[in-house]
């Protein structure tokens, strides 16, 4: 049996941003472990066909072994395979949250900016 209370995030690659994505997740919603699963500009790709499948089983492994009752997707300042404006990268969270949430997977999701000072935003 898994000890300790999971989140999961869906990020980016990019590592600047994952200690404080991190920690910010731990410290938001009283979790002692943050499962991570990545994609270069995710933000953009989670509504794309060909990464669709791939996140959503590993999302589904994470809350079914890890018990992970909040999906947090994230997108960030300086995205090197997402090159848009800040505004573009909201507009790309809040729809990737809504195909997240489309999964009927029981679990809070929630939708995340890093800004160019690696603060964690809410959306």
């Amino acid at each position: 049996m898994v000890e300790g209370k999971f989140a999961t995030s869906v990020s980016c690659i990019d590592g600047r941003i994952q200690t404080s994505l991190a920690k910010w997740i731990k410290e938001n919603y009283s979790v002692d472990y943050v499962d991570t699963i990545t994609e270069p500009g995710i933000d953009k790709t989670i509504t794309e066909n060909s990464v669709f499948e791939s996140i959503k089983i590993k999302v589904s492994i994470s809350i079914n072994a890890h018990k992970s009752e909040l999906v947090v997707l994230s997108g960030h300042y300086d995205c090197a395979a997402n090159p848009v404006s800040n505004e573009k990268h909201i507009e790309f969270i809040k729809k990737g949250i809504q195909v997240i949430s489309s999964w009927n997977l029981g679990v809070k999701v929630i939708g995340v900016w890093v800004d160019d000072s690696w603060n964690v935003n809410t959306i």
